[in-house]
């Protein structure tokens, strides 16, 4: 599988990068059913931050954006499951073929540069917020000395700084 396909199969729900159960078990050449019942079995390796239940709304929202069709007729009641990347990671010890082992290190691979990626955005956005403040410093100083030549362009010019001044030669 490419990194480019795993890249779409990651979603973000509730602030973290996640995969839903049923693209899981199409990448481990598996049933939805038969992986949930393997997690079943082995619940105390997923915790709540490595797998959660979507809720009804969380689903809805989900099937109208972006979810693939054949998941669009399944039961709203049953909702799935989304695993993060401490999940998947430990579907390897629960799903002990070569296929899950190979398809864990793809994944693994995928989470790891969408994490490069948005670090270097980022940074990137830091950067050009750092450049953004200087300019604004640096153009703010340049107003001001705009300004203060202004003011004194607009004194040389003033009718009344002309007939202040003292007329100078013979009375």
């Amino acid at each position: 599988m490419e990194l480019q396909d795993l890249h779409q199969k990651i979603v973000t729900l509730r602030g973290s990068k996640v995969m839903l159960d049923f693209d899981l078990a199409q990448l481990y050449e598996v049933e939805t059913k038969a992986l949930n019942q393997a997690v079943k079995r082995n619940i105390i390796r997923f915790p709540a931050d490595f797998m959660f239940k979507i809720t009804s709304d969380e689903w809805d929202i989900m099937r109208s954006q972006n979810v693939t069709a054949s998941q669009n007729k399944r039961n709203v009641s049953n909702t799935p499951y989304a695993f993060t990347e401490q999940g998947v990671a430990m579907l390897s010890s629960v799903l002990k073929s070569d296929k899950a082992a190979l398809i864990n290190i793809a994944i693994m691979r995928a989470f790891v540069e969408i994490r490069n990626m948005l670090s270097y955005k980022n940074e990137l956005s830091q950067q050009l917020k750092e450049l953004k403040q200087e300019l604004e410093v640096r153009l703010g100083e340049q107003d001001t000395q705009i300004i203060e030549i202004y003011d004194v362009l607009d004194k040389m010019m003033d009718k009344k700084g002309n007939d202040e001044r003292k007329k100078i030669g013979y009375k």
